[in-house]
């Protein structure tokens, strides 16, 4: 039976003298016999071969495609899971519309012409950024590609150095997580050349940068400090004045005990450009994953955020503040401090029962909370191992953990 011109449907059993003449076959019965015998078969001739839902016995496979000629997306299970593959493609099809491949003609049509008028290699990519998520993508978006060419040729003819002053993003990371990112931090990051970033940030958050994005650890561990902090805003600088788009990565929110206020005043004062893009602070984030609401008007009608060291490494806080009833006192940084601050408090009118938990590496896999008494907390750390990060939360919003909690395992006393 002929239909059309390029398919013909022969109905037979199989045998190996099918395969002659082809150089590519698809088994799909339902028949495990046949389909290892076809698969066999091809394998001994030289033939790819595919036995759908069968990757075992295929020698390719066949991915979900999504076609934005000439740019192609491909999405595949390794054969383990095709619906969740075609899942997935749909899932792209609704995010990358299919002007995106008018775009990528557009540019094809162009990319002599600026290589040849752009010499640095990453000038042109700043280039093609700019090009890709700016006023001439939207005109393809909205298909009118006659305008789109016309802004990219005026792009290339009205700019004659192509010079890109730097910048410095400077970027809360959040307590942890990395899906806690905020689409602006995540979009910023992801366009940076250099990324300057903290103990405090987490692998997975660094893995979302530009793999060919340099990175610049300047941690810094109590009295082990990569550089000291006049150093680290001078480098921001720097590293802008060089031309370069730098992503400066703190732990929490840069404006609660990140020290971004001190960054960017250097900045200000050397005329670099920046930006500041909150995060969820390591009180906010790690209280809600450890299930503690830092205010409950059952238990507590404020919220105070405090730092467990100073300069000079020393705990001295105004304690009759910190001591009153009815609030919630949260502590960054007070591990090494923690016997000093129960003890400190009970001195100034905190019952010694007070409720006080410990969160250990909040909003991650590695989450632990840790709860006991200002009486009792520094003997049950003691006989732990705790890694910092940590948070400590000091009033009786803690009883409600057990209750509430929902993320990760909670230790209790």
């Amino acid at each position: 039976m002929q239909i059309g011109y390029d398919l013909e449907i022969r109905k037979t059993s199989f045998t190996p003298v099918c395969l002659k003449e082809f150089s590519l076959v698809i088994s799909a019965t339902d028949d495990h016999e046949t389909n290892a015998l076809v698969a066999n078969t091809a394998k001994e001739q030289g033939i790819q071969v595919n036995i759908v839902d069968n990757p075992e016995l295929s020698s390719f496979i066949f991915p979900a495609i999504v076609d934005r000629s000439p740019m192609i997306i491909a999405v595949s299970s390794g054969g383990s899971a095709p619906v969740l593959a075609r899942l997935l493609r749909a899932k792209i099809e609704t995010v990358i519309p299919p002007a995106y491949g008018t775009l990528a003609k557009l540019a094809e049509k162009l990319r002599p012409i600026v290589k040849k008028r752009i010499a640095s290699p990453a000038q042109r990519r700043i280039f093609w950024e700019n090009v890709f998520q700016g006023s001439i993508a939207e005109n393809v978006f909205s298909g009118n590609i006659e305008a789109a060419d016309s802004l990219l040729e005026n792009s290339l003819t009205n700019n004659d150095n192509f010079q890109h002053n730097g910048e410095v993003y400077l970027i809360g990371a959040g307590p942890g997580a990395a899906d806690l990112l905020t689409f602006r931090a995540l979009r910023l990051l992801q366009q940076a050349d250099v990324v300057v970033y903290d103990r405090l940030v987490s692998p997975e958050i660094i893995d979302l940068a530009r793999r060919d994005s340099e990175k610049i650890y300047v941690g810094k561990r109590r009295q082990n400090h990569t550089l000291d902090q006049v150093s680290i805003n001078q480098l921001l600088a720097d590293l802008a004045k060089s031309g370069k788009r730098v992503a400066r990565l703190k732990g929490g929110d840069p404006f609660i005990f990140g020290r971004g206020g001190e960054e960017i005043e250097t900045l200000m004062e050397q005329g670099i450009h920046f930006q500041v893009v909150p995060g969820i602070t390591a009180a906010s984030g790690c209280a809600s994953y450890a299930g503690i609401p830092l205010t409950h008007r059952d238990f507590a009608q404020s919220c105070i955020f405090v730092t467990g060291h100073l300069k000079d490494n020393s705990v001295n806080l105004n304690w009759t503040q910190l001591a009153l009833p009815n609030q919630t006192v949260v502590i960054y940084m007070g591990l090494v401090g923690l016997e000093q601050i129960c003890h400190s408090l009970i001195a100034h009118g905190s019952p010694s029962d007070l409720p006080i938990a410990l969160v250990q590496q909040g909003t991650t896999n590695n989450q632990k909370v840790v709860t006991g008494t200002l009486a009792s907390l520094p003997t049950i750390i003691g006989n732990q191992e705790i890694k910092a990060p940590t948070i400590i939360i000091v009033g009786h919003v803690v009883t409600l953990h057990t209750k509430l909690k929902w993320f990760g395992e909670v230790s209790e006393p």
